[in-house]
């Protein structure tokens, strides 16, 4: 669906330690945005991507394209957090980094993404009262996202970072022939 949960102790070891400097000068969310715009960069630029991660482009030829891309627009505390993870050799981690330095935030924050697919779209009024119900169950906020399987009968599903909690009308048609199954006599 949306994040990936399982990251490297590298890249939340990167991740923290940005967090914690973003932190310090109050641009968390900033910082996370940024690296956000950054990781949609990479991931719609193979090329771009690949420069950055192979070892045979020289650090200094990389450094140069980090100057003459990314200063004046993005914040000093990213560039320079661009040109480290550079001198150490991890640039190809950077779209991992952005998703641990999401997770990290959104766990400071006391938020948590979810994901609700459905049958059809849910309108506003429903999918705030999803939210709610959500967030009281889970005693975070919840960010939810919806996703349409036209192929649901009814009902819906929800992930819940690796949690998955099936709701639809197939999962409690399959309980309920289960239990019929089961209790039948032999």
């Amino acid at each position: 669906m949306h994040k990936e949960n399982h990251h490297s102790p590298v890249a939340l070891s990167y991740a923290q330690a940005l967090l914690d400097l973003a932190n310090e000068s109050r641009s968390a969310s900033a910082i996370g945005q940024e690296l956000s715009d950054l990781r949609q960069v990479i991931d719609a630029t193979a090329t771009f991507a690949g420069v950055l991660a192979d070892p045979a482009v020289g650090v200094e030829r990389r450094e140069k394209l980090i100057h003459t891309v990314f200063e004046g627009r993005l914040s000093k505390l990213l560039v320079n957090f661009l040109l480290v993870a550079n001198e150490r050799g991890r640039l190809g981690l950077l779209a991992e980094f952005a998703g641990a330095y999401d997770e990290l935030l959104d766990q400071q924050q006391g938020t948590v993404e979810v994901d609700v697919t459905v049958a059809q779209h849910l309108d506003g009024r429903q999918l705030e009262t999803v939210r709610r119900q959500v967030s009281a169950a889970l005693k975070r906020d919840a960010a939810v996202q919806e996703y349409v399987d036209p192929e649901m009968i009814g009902g819906l599903i929800l992930r819940v970072q690796d949690q998955l909690i099936d709701g639809s009308v197939r999962a409690q048609l399959a309980a309920m022939r289960r239990q019929l199954l089961e209790a039948k006599p032999t």
